[in-house]
Parts: C-alpha cells; sequence; structure tokens
C-alpha cells in the first residue's frame, strides 16, 4: 500500500492532470455540470457491476472514473468563483466530524443502529425550523429499490420501527395474502398497489437480515443472463435454437445451466 506521502503526491498529479485537460482539451472544455451528470450516474453503474462481479481491478479504475469527475467538477466550480476541491474536501471533513460524535465527542454508540439514530437526530437539528420531513433526503431520483431501502432506514432512524425480524415477515405474508386477494378481482389497478406493498415489505425485511436488496436483485439477473446464455449455446452445439424448442427440453438445458451457474 502506498504511504501517506505516495497519496498526496498521487492528489495533486490528478488535480494538475485535471486542470490540463480542462485547459487543453476541447472536449474537456465544453464541459458543465449538466453535460457531466449523465456521465457520472453512468460512471456510478460501472463500478456498481465491477463491485457485482467481484472484479477488484475493475472497483479500482471505476473508483478512480469517480474520483476523475469529483475533481472536475469542482474545477468547473473555481472557473465562476463558487468552491474548489478543498472547499468540497473540508465540507465533507466537517460532515464527518459532526455525524460521529460517537468517534469524535462525547456520545455512545454501542451498535450500527444507535449509529443511525445518532444521524438522524444530528440530521433534524440540522434542519432547524424548516420543517422538513426525515424523509426529504431521500433523493427523488433514486432507483426504486434504493429508494424504499432508504425510505424504511430513515423511518427506522427515528424510531418508526418493527422490533423483530419475525414481525416484519409476518406483515410480508399478510401484505402477500392482500395481494392474491386483488389477483383474484382481476382489478388492475389494486393489484399493482398490492404487488408494491409486497415488494416493499420485502425490502424491509432483507433490512433486517441484513442484505442489500439491490445486490440480490443484480445478482439474480447476472444469474439468469449467464444461464440463459448457457442454454442457447448448448442448444447450438446440438444444432439446435431455443424459440423452436418446446419447454420440456428447454428445461433440460435450463437444468445443466443450474449446474454450471449457482
Amino acid at each position: 500500500m502506498n504511504s501517506i506521502e505516495n497519496k498526496k503526491k498521487s492528489f495533486e498529479k490528478l488535480i494538475d492532470l485535471i486542470d490540463s485537460i480542462r485547459e487543453k482539451c476541447p472536449w474537456d472544455k465544453e464541459q458543465t455540470f449538466e453535460s457531466l451528470s449523465h456521465l457520472t450516474i453512468e460512471e456510478t453503474f460501472e463500478l456498481f457491476e465491477a463491485i457485482i462481479n467481484n472484479n477488484k481491478d475493475e472497483i479500482k479504475s471505476e473508483l478512480g472514473d469517480l474520483l476523475m469527475h469529483i475533481i472536475l467538477y469542482s474545477k468547473i466550480a473555481s472557473e465562476k468563483q463558487s468552491f474548489d476541491i478543498g472547499d468540497v474536501i473540508e465540507t465533507v471533513i466537517k460532515k464527518i466530524i459532526s455525524r460521529h460524535p460517537h468517534v469524535f465527542g462525547n456520545i455512545k454508540a454501542n451498535t450500527s443502529n444507535d449509529v443511525k439514530k445518532i444521524w438522524e437526530t444530528i440530521k433534524i437539528k440540522e434542519n432547524g425550523n424548516n420543517c422538513k420531513s426525515v424523509l426529504s433526503g431521500v433523493p427523488k431520483s433514486l432507483p426504486s429499490i434504493i429508494k424504499a431501502y432508504r425510505i424504511q432506514e430513515k423511518a427506522a432512524g427515528v424510531g418508526f420501527e418493527w422490533k423483530t425480524k419475525e414481525d416484519v415477515w409476518k406483515k410480508v405474508i399478510e401484505e402477500l395474502d392482500e395481494f392474491k386477494k386483488e389477483v383474484k378481482t382481476g382489478n388492475k389497478l389494486s393489484i399493482e398497489k398490492e404487488f408494491g406493498d409486497v415488494i416493499f415489505s420485502l425490502i424491509n425485511y432483507s433490512r433486517f437480515l441484513k442484505i442489500n436488496p439491490e445486490l440480490s436483485i443484480q445478482r439474480t439477473n447476472k444469474k439468469f443472463i449467464e444461464r440463459f446464455k448457457f442454454m442457447e449455446k448448448e442448444a447450438i452445439k446440438n444444432n439446435e435454437e431455443l424459440i423452436d424448442l418446446n419447454l420440456n427440453k428447454m428445461e433440460e438445458y435450463w437444468k445443466l445451466s443450474k449446474r454450471k451457474y449457482n
């Protein structure tokens, strides 16, 4: 691992490089907060995919891309005399210290749940008399699974929480029963609403199991894609096309794929 001095040198070198490309590269010169934003989202999802694949080299590379974006955003802001990378760093330093009174102050926190409650209390105090909801900190544009998870986390942070995972599972079963009833009615809107309740309650259950639901569904997607591609390849080996096969034959290939991709 690099020494603190080498880390400082690398960071300074990266800042200098961003300054240079901002000055000399036609593409980088044109960039704004708005033009970079969708690229930053793309980079974030690429990092997420690298994490799913447990590819350390890709994780390192994608983290570098995001760091470059942070410095470039700061460079753009500095040109307008708004802020620079130093201000960004000082802001997050102050936030880390203020949000960790159990580390830098006298408050005690023995569990991660204690810490989460401290964070929510601090955020409420920071909002002062602005009458902001506890849930106002959840970005509207978050993907739905992550958003549901964060909503539940924040609500739990102020004590609105089930006591045990068994209680939560009972709620899942209750929502599933309500969903089944609506399916029998054939009312699409009601079915949709109850299906949403089932998913929401399952996401809540995942919190109690300390499982990340977004990672779970991403891994399931990845596994299904790998298995399905395997089926296609096996069919081709036998001079067959999946589209021409009946379900029984497809099931044979699917069982083979399950042995290969667990």
